[in-house]
This record gives C-alpha cells, sequence and structure tokens, in this order.
C-alpha cells in the first residue's frame, strides 16, 4: 500500500513537470514557426495578390493579433484536440496529418519493438561477459553503427539491397489509397535502417547496467553459492538492471517518433516528414505547430514513462524523489 502511494504520488509530481516543460516547448515551439521566413496568406493567394489582399486575410486569419493571444487561443485548442486550420489550404490540420501520423507510429513501433528485443540480446550477451572477444566485437560493431548517420546507413541499405540485388523495393511507395499493411516489402528498409542505430545505442547502454548488474554483491553470492546461471540472471542480475534498461526504453519509446525524419525522408515514406517540409515550404505555421507539437508530447510523455518504469523497477528512486 505505501509503494502504491508513493509510486502514485511520483507520477503526479512528474505529470504536473511533464505538462510544464510540454507547455514551455510550445511556446518555444510556436514562436519558431511564427518567424520562418514568408508569409502563409501570401502563398495561399498567389503571387499575384495584392498587399490589400494579404491584409485582409491577415485579418481573418487573426494573423495581426499579438503573438501572446494567438499563442493562448491555439494552445488552448490544442489541448481540447483542435490542432486549428492549414493557413494555405484551409483543412483541418489534424486531418492533414491523420494518415501520416498512424504511418509514422506503425515504422516507429515496430522499430521500438525489434529494438528492445535486439537491444537486450545484444547487451546481456555483452554485460555477462565483459572484456570477452564476444563482448569486444558487439561493442564494436554497436559503436560503428551509431556513429554512421542515418542517411548514410539509408543510402548503403538502398545501394545493396535495392539496387545491386533489387530484393526490395527503393522507396516506400504504395498505390494510393491503400494501406501500408498491405505492401510490408516498403516497411523493411526504413525499419532496419531505424533499428540498426536504436538497437547498437540502446544494445551499449543495456550492456552497461547489465555489467554493472553482475558486479553487485548480492549477484556474485549468488552465483558463488552455486545457483544456475540461468537462475542468477532472471532472479538477482535482470531486477538489478530493471531500472537503467528502464530508462533506456522508456527514452527510446518517445525520441523514435521524431526520429524517423531523415529515414523518411531518405525513402520517401509516407510518414510526418512530407508534411513537415511541405508546411515550411509553404510557410504553414498551423501544421508545422501541431506535427511539432505531436513530437514534442511524444519525447515528453516517453521520457515521463521512462521515470515512471524506472522508479516501479528501483525503489531507491521512489525515496529518494
Amino acid at each position: 500500500m505505501r509503494t502504491a502511494v508513493r509510486l502514485a504520488a511520483l507520477a503526479g509530481r512528474r505529470l504536473a513537470g511533464a505538462l510544464a516543460t510540454l507547455l514551455a516547448g510550445s511556446f518555444v515551439l510556436f514562436a519558431a514557426a511564427e518567424v520562418l521566413p514568408g508569409d502563409a496568406a501570401a502563398a495561399a493567394l498567389g503571387g499575384s495578390a495584392s498587399p490589400a489582399d494579404v491584409a485582409r486575410l491577415h485579418a481573418e486569419l487573426g494573423l495581426d493579433r499579438p503573438l501572446p493571444v494567438r499563442y493562448a487561443d491555439w494552445i488552448g485548442s490544442a489541448l481540447s484536440g483542435d490542432l486549428g486550420h492549414s493557413l494555405v489550404d484551409r483543412r483541418p490540420v489534424s486531418q492533414i496529418i491523420a494518415g501520416p501520423l498512424a504511418d509514422t507510429l506503425l515504422l516507429a513501433g515496430v522499430c521500438a519493438a525489434l529494438t528492445v528485443v535486439l537491444a537486450l540480446a545484444i547487451g546481456l550477451a555483452a554485460g555477462l561477459r565483459p572484456g570477452s572477444l564476444l563482448d569486444r566485437i558487439l561493442s564494436g560493431t554497436s559503436v560503428a553503427l551509431v556513429s554512421v548517420p542515418q542517411f548514410v546507413t539509408a543510402g548503403l541499405l538502398t545501394l545493396v539491397l535495392a539496387s545491386w540485388l533489387g530484393v526490395l523495393p527503393a522507396v516506400s511507395l504504395v498505390p494510393f489509397g491503400e494501406p501500408l499493411l498491405a505492401h510490408p516489402e516498403a516497411l523493411v528498409l526504413p525499419v532496419t535502417a531505424l533499428t540498426l542505430f536504436s538497437a547498437a545505442w540502446a544494445g551499449r547502454l543495456v550492456r552497461a547496467a547489465v555489467a554493472d548488474a553482475a558486479a553487485t554483491p548480492h549477484v556474485e553470492a549468488a552465483r558463488l553459492a552455486g545457483l544456475a546461471p540461468a537462475r542468477v540472471v532472471l532472479r538477482h542480475l535482470l531486477p538489478t538492471a530493471a531500472g537503467p534498461c528502464a530508462q533506456v526504453f522508456g527514452w527510446l519509446t518517445g525520441t523514435l517518433v521524431g526520429g524517423t525524419a531523415v529515414v523518411e525522408q531518405v525513402f520517401n515514406y509516407p510518414g510526418l516528414s512530407n508534411e513537415l517540409v511541405a508546411a515550411v515550404e509553404h510557410h504553414d505555421a498551423a501544421v508545422l505547430e501541431g506535427i511539432g507539437l505531436l513530437m514534442a508530447a511524444a519525447v515528453v510523455t516517453g521520457l515521463l514513462l521512462a521515470d515512471l518504469l524506472t522508479a516501479a523497477a528501483d525503489p531507491r528512486t521512489r525515496t529518494a524523489t
């Protein structure tokens, strides 16, 4: 009972902090989007529009009001689920980004699931025998994968698997109106490019957590007591390493949503990055702000989840916070 109360109190404090962080970030995002070069009203009316027409559309869209007033209206509507309307084609932002958001979440979700499995396998294999040949091979490979920019990895995968071998499509195009899952081959290259980086990065952190847990006195005592290796790992080592691992995977879950942009562009994947690029090109601040807010919320949610998972796995964090 006391543990549940402490967890609930911690969750309340962390949630309040996450909301404050998201609000602060949303204001920075809104202000940054407003100072982008160009004019959405002029872009919507075309190059032949007169200054009077542009000024009239500014007033109609409320762009002539002070920035704090417009931000207050925008964030109030966003918190109620209304992300506003595009300044260019007047469609609801939620309607514009609904399909691409689903495809980005699909990509991020598949990558997250694969990353958790691979990172645990890499971390356990390397961390249980630090300094061994297997550890050196896995650690070296992980460092190499993390050091290479994602667009380079994506380009190499395209060159080998699409151009040379011809076993996969070079771009993730699907027939209009058909769901992405109806063409799973379009997911393979983007998922592989993202997973190679994220699994290598997470695997390094899991390896460190496993190695630290393996050196703790109670794990060493269990090993010296003659317990089976599998029992030592499952009953003693993994609970000790669960806190740091939860932090890694919680953080990864949030950042993958925003981290798909580069890979989506390389493979022309039909995700949020295409709408984001289009919004910048057309100076459509409403769409840019809506996508940015969703990505910021994903990151903050991931960090909040990481904190709560860490607290649930490690009692020391509950008493220290």
